[in-house]
């Protein structure tokens, strides 16, 4: 197995559910063409090994050229490319995949934070939406490349965000859920179990996987 990897098959499902459900919503809304969008967003979300990363990785770049200081595109198109460090077996095209796509995460996260107004994607605010793809992301590369730390820190950022509370609710649930799940890889149990707690308590779509969640807690 690679030591290169994308986001866990648990993540690759709410981010699923985020992006299928959010654009039913306003706001100040993108531009871009949300079919085209959810086309290579179906790409991005094939299991590894199937041959669609190329397929995503060149979609939201296609997108991206239309709409070169797009923080959302420019974050897909970033964690697209980084997913493509998983389809070759030689270690320096490995690393110029993984240091391209993050490179395109780090710009978006800057172009996300310069930019003014309320930009939304659906119902969620496009700054959460971004610095959530660029947690899932870092937090799914080795060690090595020294992100997790970041992706911590901005799924942190995303939980206690003013804005966190007004945003759809599949995404909140997608965020509750992958907090959850690295408070159970660090050892935190019961913030799991308050995180859980939240997603069925607000009766997220994920609910019914959280529900399983706190039952393998309680065994």
């Amino acid at each position: 197995m690679s030591v290169f990897h994308t986001p866990s098959r648990h993540i690759a499902r709410q981010l699923v559910i985020v992006s299928s459900l959010l654009i039913i919503s306003t706001g100040n809304a993108l531009a871009f063409s949300e079919p085209q969008f959810q086309s290579a967003f179906q790409q991005f979300m094939q299991p590894s090994g199937q041959g669609a990363e190329e397929h995503a990785a060149t979609a939201f770049k296609d997108l991206l050229k239309q709409e070169p200081a797009n923080p959302l595109l420019m974050v897909y198109a970033g964690a697209a490319t980084s997913k493509l460090a998983a389809t070759t077996m030689f270690p320096w095209k490995k690393m110029s995949y993984a240091e391209e796509g993050l490179a395109m995460i780090d710009k978006a996260l800057q172009l996300s934070a310069a930019s003014t107004g309320a930009q939304t994607h659906g119902a969620t605010p496009v700054a959460l939406e971004v610095q959530f793809v660029a947690s899932t992301t870092f937090l799914a590369v080795p060690g090595f490349m020294h992100r997790a730390d970041r992706g911590s820190a901005l799924l942190n950022g995303v939980l206690t965000d003013k804005d966190f509370d007004h945003a759809a609710l599949p995404f909140r649930g997608a965020v509750w859920m992958h907090a959850a799940r690295l408070a159970l890889q660090q050892q935190r149990k019961d913030e799991a179990r308050r995180l859980l707690n939240q997603v069925i308590q607000h009766q997220a779509p994920q609910a019914a996987a959280a529900s399983d969640m706190l039952k393998g807690l309680a065994s």
